[in-house]
């Protein structure tokens, strides 16, 4: 087992493959070894990264609340720890914001930025998923200990008995408001924004997010000479739910990573 001392956690990764590397960062209540299904293609020729994020999987809980920022932090310094210039760094739901967040807060240690169904304001997602969010609370552990998610943390956390304490700290995560519309305008790291066709995130928001990014405001040309730097694709078939290991994301994913960017491209 492999762990980084950083920023007062002991961060758990494992190692995959060789070559370009690219930092993977799981959802709320996970940890990397639920991208098991999707690895293998994308360790094919790069070398992937999983990394259990504060409080997730095989890393402790610190005494610090779970926020994006801080995880950001948290990735950067581990990509510097591993000796590493800079990476792609990819996140799914919750490792999606803080995916983002390591772009925006440390642009010279992502080379690509891979961000899967995350809105970058609170109210991208459909009501209904807002209204679940605002009712979380502490009572939801004992119903989410039973399920795949609680098991996998019983099994994986250093401290097995701190599960109420990250449902805890995940319901006031959910419920603190965002707005990082200016910061994701001004980010300069291609990205690629990749959403289920059922997603959580709201169809109109999803669209501005790639507005802001750059994308979808003019047709490319013939010559692809107005074609903008950032990507976005919507798979098929798919919810915010299951994206995260669908056949067809590693290989979109792998196109934006291994590809030229922007006009001509």
């Amino acid at each position: 087992m492999t762990y980084a001392d950083v920023n007062g956690l002991s961060l758990y990764y494992e190692d995959h493959g060789s070559g370009e590397p690219l930092v993977l960062l799981h959802g709320g209540f996970g940890a990397g070894e639920l991208f098991a299904p999707i690895i293998p293609t994308l360790a094919a020729a790069r070398r992937v990264i999983t990394v259990d994020m504060q409080g997730h999987g095989h890393t402790a809980d610190a005494d610090r609340p779970l926020r994006p920022e801080h995880m950001a932090d948290d990735i950067a310094a581990l990509i510097a720890h591993l000796g590493l210039e800079r990476a792609d760094v990819m996140g799914y739901s919750l490792g999606g914001l803080v995916a983002l967040r390591t772009a925006i807060q440390h642009p010279d240690r992502v080379r690509r930025l891979v961000a899967v169904s995350v809105p970058y304001r609170r109210d991208g997602s459909h009501p209904e998923v807002l209204e679940a969010m605002d009712q979380m609370g502490p009572g939801a552990a004992e119903p989410l200990r039973r399920s795949p998610l609680g098991r996998l943390y019983e099994r994986s956390a250093p401290r097995p008995g701190d599960w109420p304490v990250l449902v805890a700290k995940t319901a006031e995560l959910l419920r603190l408001d965002y707005d990082w519309t200016a910061e994701a305008e001004a980010m300069t790291t291609p990205a690629l924004l990749v959403f289920a066709d059922a997603d959580s995130v709201r169809p109109a928001h999803i669209v501005e997010f790639y507005g802001l990014l750059g994308g979808g405001l003019h047709d490319a040309g013939w010559d692809r000479s107005r074609r903008p730097v950032a990507q976005l694709a919507i798979l098929p078939g798919t919810t915010h739910y299951d994206i995260s290991v669908s056949p067809a994301l590693a290989p979109a994913v792998t196109s934006f990573l291994d590809g030229p960017l922007g006009a001509g491209g």
